[in-house]
């Protein structure tokens, strides 16, 4: 019998809970739940080759997605193009959580894993951050995944 993996994860700001790998899935897909803080989300990123799928599941988002800024909140859906660059933030005054399908799903299943930090599975609490998040490092691991975030101008190279 193998060890199971973690399956829960923090990364900037943002709990992330994986309900399914792409091994369990027949490589076909991955969903996570993202439970994040207010102001956290994603940086402005871009991939090729993997279809990424949002449904609000509670709270309030502003979605960036092809040059236009979109607000969202409970039982909305965000498609995103394949290629195209896009981000959320959260925008409410409590933590929000987004259901995130990204299929076939490997490359998020890469970064998140290997970029996030593994948390004790049944984590519900979003950690407070222990300094600034080492952007360098997470750059790198998007990359490695297929990835490219769109760093602000003044983050450390």
């Amino acid at each position: 019998m193998t060890q199971s993996r973690p399956r829960t994860y923090h990364l900037l700001g943002n709990l992330l809970k994986f309900h399914a790998f792409p091994a369990e899935t027949g490589d076909r897909c991955t969903i996570v739940e993202i439970k994040t803080a207010p102001g956290a989300g994603a940086p402005p990123n871009h991939h090729a080759g993997e279809d990424e799928s949002f449904y609000v599941l509670e709270g309030e988002f502003e979605f960036f997605l092809n040059g236009e800024t979109k607000k969202v909140s409970s039982g909305d859906f965000v498609k995103v193009p394949d290629g195209a660059v896009h981000a959320f933030t959260c925008i409410g005054q409590t933590p929000g959580r987004l259901l995130c399908i990204n299929a076939p799903g490997a490359m998020h299943d890469t970064f998140f894993t290997e970029a996030g930090e593994a948390m004790p599975d049944g984590t519900t609490d979003i950690p407070a951050p222990d300094g600034p998040p080492d952007i360098p490092a997470i750059m790198a691991v998007a990359e490695k995944a297929g990835m490219t975030i769109l760093a602000p101008e003044d983050a450390p190279a």
